[in-house]
C-alpha cells in the first residue's frame, strides 16, 4: 500500500496539463499485486480500456474527438495507473496532430514503452461503437445464469476461497454472471463498481457460493486487475477445473473503464468478446 502511494498520484491534487506530455503516464509494477496469488501466473487474456473522452486538434485548429479501445497484455511488467491515464489522454486535448493515424501511433508508442509490451490501441467515432463492442443482455445472444436473484444469506465482505463450494450433483461447467462486484481502490478507499463473468468447464460451484464469494469482494481493496487474477487463482485451486475463464467490466471512472480477462485456454477469450458491454457502462 505504502508503495503504491509513492508510485502514483492517487488522491493528491494534480494539476491538468491540455498539451501532449507522456510524462503523466505512471506504470505500476503488476508484481506487487501478484506477489500475493500462490504460485506462478498462468493464464491468457487482456486488460481492455475504453476511452470515452479522447480529443485533439486538427491541423487547422479545429478539435477532433473520438473513443479509444486499449489492450494490454497481461504478461507486460506495468500496468498503468487510471488516473495517470487520465491525465495523460487529457494532454491531447490542445495539441495538434495531422491526422487521427498520427494519434494512434503516439499512443502506441507511448503506452508500449511505459508498459514494457505493445499495446493494441483501436480509435472509434463517437457515433458508433465497434463491433465487437455492443451491449447485449442475459438470456439474449449471451447465454449465461444471472445470479444475483438467490436469496442468499451473506456476512462476509473480504474474499476467502474458503467460500467457495464444489457442486458434484449438478452440471460439469456453466456460464454465470453477476453485478455484484464493488472491490475499492487500494490507495483512495474509492469503490469501484463491476460486473464479473466466470465462465467453468469440468467442474461446479454451487451458485450460492459463488454469489457469496463475488460479494465478498464488497470491501477488499485492490487494482482491477487484481481483483480478477485473484478470483481465476481462488477459483482454480479450489475446484480444480479443467477450463476456467473470468471476466470484469467495471463502470467508468474519469471518462475510462476497465475491463480484465483471464483465461486458461486461449479459445476461452471467445466466450468473453461474446460477453457485450453492459447497460451501465
Amino acid at each position: 500500500m505504502d508503495e503504491l502511494k509513492k508510485l502514483t498520484r492517487l488522491g493528491q491534487d494534480t494539476p491538468y496539463v491540455d498539451q501532449y506530455d507522456p510524462k503523466q503516464l505512471t506504470p505500476v509494477p503488476r508484481a506487487l499485486s501478484r506477489d500475493s496469488l500462490p504460485g506462478e501466473p498462468s493464464w491468457h487474456g487482456y486488460d481492455e480500456w475504453w476511452g470515452y473522452e479522447l480529443s485533439w486538434l486538427n491541423s487547422k485548429g479545429r478539435p477532433e474527438v473520438r473513443m479509444v479501445r486499449f489492450r494490454f497484455s497481461p504478461d507486460s511488467p506495468f500496468l498503468i495507473e487510471s488516473k495517470s491515464f487520465k491525465l495523460y489522454l487529457n494532454s491531447f486535448n490542445q495539441t495538434r496532430f495531422s491526422d487521427e493515424r498520427a494519434v494512434r501511433e503516439r499512443l502506441v508508442e507511448d503506452l508500449s514503452s511505459a508498459t514494457g509490451q505493445i499495446v493494441d490501441v483501436l480509435i472509434c467515432p463517437v457515433q458508433s461503437l465497434a463491433a465487437d463492442a455492443s451491449t447485449t443482455e442475459e438470456g439474449g445472444q449471451f447465454e449465461c445464469t444471472l445470479l444475483d436473484t438467490l436469496d442468499v444469506e451473506v456476512d462476509v465482505y473480504t474474499p476467502s476461497a474458503s467460500l467457495l463450494e464444489k457442486d458434484d450433483s449438478g452440471p460439469s461447467g456453466g456460464t454465470w454472471v453477476s453485478h455484484l462486484l464493488r472491490s475499492n481502490c487500494p490507495v483512495t478507499g474509492q469503490p469501484d463498481w463491476g460486473s464479473v463473468l466466470i465462465h467453468l468447464e469440468g467442474a461446479a460451484c454451487t451458485q450460492e457460493s459463488l454469489l457469496r464469494y463475488i460479494i465478498s469482494y464488497r470491501q477488499h481493496q485492490g487494482f482491477h486487475e487484481h481483483c480478477v487474477e485473484s478470483m481465476y487463482t481462488d477459483l482454480m485451486h479450489k475446484l480444480k477445473p479443467e477450463k476456467l475463464m473470468v471476466m470484469a467490466r467495471y463502470t467508468r471512472r474519469g471518462g475510462l473503464d476497465i475491463n480484465p480477462v483471464r483465461a486458461s485456454h486461449p479459445e476461452l477469450l471467445d466466450v468473453a468478446e461474446k460477453w457485450g458491454r453492459v447497460n451501465r457502462q
